[in-house]
């Protein structure tokens, strides 16, 4: 079995399609078939199932497109590993970001990155805070922009900004139009919160407010992120805390309020592995603790 198989393979699987798969590896269709069929011999199972008109995966084949995957990504980490070992310029920085990220801090990052290092690959995906350690500590992800985290074993964190929560209401509701919102203003208020099974921190805080000052009944609507509680209290459905990000919003039909007593903020900063060279660089981790020292300077706060 060779690399250029499992490569091959990937790709058909990914593509579901032999001459879209064919032209991605840039290799004749009839040898990209050939490699496939002598992969399944050698493996003893079916890999696809061929059709006139589509391409499928089998389960087998999808257990192998899992571990393929792995495989070549590992390849890849270990090649720039390697080369960062040596001293040789970085050539590829896999980011994890969660949302909040995206629109903050991220942006300013790869500006920087991409100054300093203008050939360098820039692989970004998004994610939740405990799916960009995973990636981290199995080493596909070489800095991660999650939530506060311990440093434990390898895994370092230094913390870089704070989300402060607010009470997002529709630009029509009577909570736009008062000076000071308390509490006790919301006792009237359907209210929108989150549906998920594993509640994060910031989700936990707010079920147990709720909960503290009774107004959990009023709980009306229930969702799986920031995106769709936002889309909830602006058709005029109810009110929910969201972070301060959301200001931003093009279009918005909702205010930011803030609502005496209630005083939550949420960390966010870089997370990498220390044992991982290509993010272990002075440079790398230095770039992004400079976004830190720019958010302390009075202009910086000015600006925003």
């Amino acid at each position: 079995m060779e690399i250029r198989q499992l490569t091959y393979f990937v790709a058909v699987a990914e593509e579901l399609h032999f001459g879209r798969a064919a032209a991605r590896v840039h290799i004749a269709q009839p040898a990209l078939s050939t490699q496939i069929q002598a992969l399944e011999r050698e493996l003893g199972v079916q890999l696809f199932v061929r059709t006139t008109r589509r391409v499928e995966l089998t389960v087998a084949g999808e257990t192998f497109h899992d571990r393929c995957v792995r495989i070549l990504s590992d390849i890849d980490v270990s090649a720039e590993v390697t080369r960062s070992v040596a001293g040789k310029t970085v050539r590829k920085i896999r980011i994890g970001t969660i949302y909040p990220a995206t629109i903050g801090v991220l942006p300013a990052f790869l500006s920087k990155i991409a100054r300093k290092y203008p050939d360098i690959q820039l692989q970004i995906q998004s994610g939740s805070t405990s799916d960009i350690i995973r990636g981290l500590e199995a080493g596909q992800i070489n800095l991660g922009f999650i939530r506060p985290v311990e440093n434990i074993g390898s895994l370092r964190f230094f913390s870089m900004a704070n989300d402060e929560y607010l009470l997002a209401v529709a630009k029509d509701s009577r909570l736009a139009g008062l000076a000071e919102i308390g509490i006790e203003d919301l006792r009237d208020q359907k209210i929108i919160s989150f549906s998920r099974q594993n509640l994060s921190y910031t989700e936990r805080y707010f079920a147990e407010m709720f909960a503290e000052h009774d107004l959990a009944r009023n709980i009306a609507y229930s969702c799986d992120d920031t995106f769709a509680l936002i889309s909830l209290v602006s058709a005029g459905l109810g009110i929910g805390f969201a972070p301060q990000w959301t200001k931003d919003f093009p279009n918005r039909n909702f205010e930011l309020r803030k609502v005496r007593g209630v005083d939550f903020r949420i960390g966010m900063g870089v997370a990498w592995n220390m044992e991982d060279p290509t993010a272990s660089r002075d440079d790398i981790i230095d770039i992004a603790r400079s976004l830190v020292r720019s958010q302390r300077q009075p202009t910086a706060e000015l600006s925003r």
